[in-house]
């Protein structure tokens, strides 16, 4: 009865599958929205059980969150894989690999010898070289802890805040069954490492963001005219469909594809390159697959890459970055990492690329990375990275912030909000289906900051 009824859920909601567009499709596209549920039940349940260790019961109810119909699938844990069935009619399964997270399976998979190094982090020194945060804030601190009570009292499902102010980790708060320890999902916050990825390889002088020609498949056409930096700003002119609905490009990219940059490689321009911003997950994508060339075409000389050049320098605890089947990094969803860690990446970009002693991004490119884009429709945005403020003709994205800020930002309102007027990070993950308080919130944590 339960599962019949979970159907009839499903037919009625079929809509709201997959996040974060809510948009129609024809029951001639059923066979693949059911195929897109057992696909991203399998990714997500095994991610969440054996990354940040959520229960079967926290799982199934945080799939639900994207529709009832998620109800309808059997999800099975075994000892580092997880299987999804729909009614008997699709299956999915995603296995977890130590240090790389999980993917959907696929028998050409690259991912069975990768060997991560273990981070070397200081657990007993300072944040952020380590996880020591002696100078907390005990009024800000409880704070954030009201905060969280009053976003929890009214289901917006708030599970980590930190607050970083003039270099130190100055208050934190966590939902009861979280803590500073627990790899959460940023959703396309991931999207801002990508980017912080191409600067670190920049800055080590291994490519560039002028950088065209960028892959064999675009040469004969005016494609081969885009440049990394297009990608980065999303004013590629690529045409891709970001409506996450069955037989979309999203959700073909994110649950269909051995590699998920195979589907924007493949599309053609519809727009003049540099003049269009268009969000696109796939042009994220197609910066992961371009790095991953430039690295060596080596799944393992990517990790290393990642963990040599960005994570250990940057004191990064516990973050997972996942790749796809074929052993790219899904630079636009995948990133696991606790609180501490996407505040880590936001320090980053604040301190003007220095970190425990060490420039790993040049100024300049941080510079560019948080400057408004040339498009002609929407200049708010600039590498992989949210603006307050654009061109002196946009309005302000958040009214109640100061124009400076920036920020990473992911599905159910994750953000790492960045203010250098304020010298300060605000960390925010959740699971939030709908609006989040967010202005409000982070307004009266701006207001209550020691003053200098």
């Amino acid at each position: 009865m339960k599962r019949l009824a979970a159907l009839v859920a499903f037919l009625l909601t079929i809509n709201y599958l997959v996040a974060p567009q809510i948009l129609n499709f024809s029951l001639d596209k059923l066979p693949q929205a059911m195929q897109v549920s057992a696909a991203m039940g399998a990714k997500i349940a095994c991610s969440a059980r054996f990354v940040t260790g959520l229960s079967p019961e926290q799982i199934r109810q945080d799939l639900n969150s994207y529709s009832p119909a998620n109800d309808v699938l059997d999800i099975q844990y075994l000892d580092n894989r997880v299987t999804t069935d729909f009614l008997g009619i699709k299956q999915a399964s995603a296995t977890y690999r130590k240090g790389i997270g999980c993917s959907l399976d696929n028998p050409n998979s690259e991912l069975d010898d990768v060997v991560i190094a273990e981070n070397d982090n200081q657990s007993q020194a300072e944040w952020p070289l380590g996880g020591l945060s002696s100078e907390q804030s005990e009024e800000l601190n409880q704070l954030l802890a009201d905060i969280m009570q009053r976003d929890n009292d009214t289901g917006l499902d708030t599970r980590a805040l930190v607050v970083i102010h003039n270099d130190k980790l100055i208050a934190e708060s966590y939902q009861k069954g979280f803590d500073h320890n627990t790899p959460l999902l940023g959703w396309s916050m991931a999207k801002s490492i990508t980017a912080i990825m191409q600067g670190r390889a920049e800055a080590l002088g291994l490519l560039s963001n002028q950088d065209q020609s960028l892959f064999e498949q675009w040469q004969n056409d005016d494609r081969k005219t885009i440049k990394a930096a297009d990608l980065l700003t999303m004013t590629s002119g690529l045409a891709f469909d970001e409506s996450y609905t069955p037989g979309t490009d999203a959700t073909e990219m994110l649950f269909n594809q051995p590699q998920a940059s195979s589907v924007p490689l493949a599309q053609p321009l519809e727009a003049k390159v540099g003049e269009r911003f268009y969000y696109s997950s796939g042009t994220t994508n197609l910066i992961n697959l371009w790095l991953y060339q430039q690295l060596g075409q080596s799944t393992q000389a990517q990790y290393d890459f990642l963990y040599q050049a960005l994570f250990n320098p940057m004191g990064i605890e516990n973050a997972v970055f996942e790749a796809d089947s074929s052993g790219v990094l899904v630079g636009s969803s995948y990133l696991y990492a606790n609180a501490r860690d996407w505040a880590r990446f936001g320090y980053l970009l604040l301190n003007k690329g220095e970190i425990n002693g060490q420039r790993l991004l040049t100024e300049q490119w941080v510079e560019q990375a948080i400057t408004a884009n040339l498009s002609n429709n929407d200049s708010r945005y600039g590498y992989q990275l949210w603006l307050n403020r654009g061109s002196q003709d946009d309005d302000l994205r958040w009214e109640n912030l100061p124009a400076d800020a920036y920020a990473m930002r992911g599905n159910r309102k994750q953000i790492v909000m960045v203010i250098p007027s304020s010298n300060a990070v605000i960390v925010r993950l959740g699971w939030t289906k709908g609006p989040y308080t967010l202005q409000k919130n982070f307004s009266t944590i701006l207001a209550h900051l020691p003053k200098a």
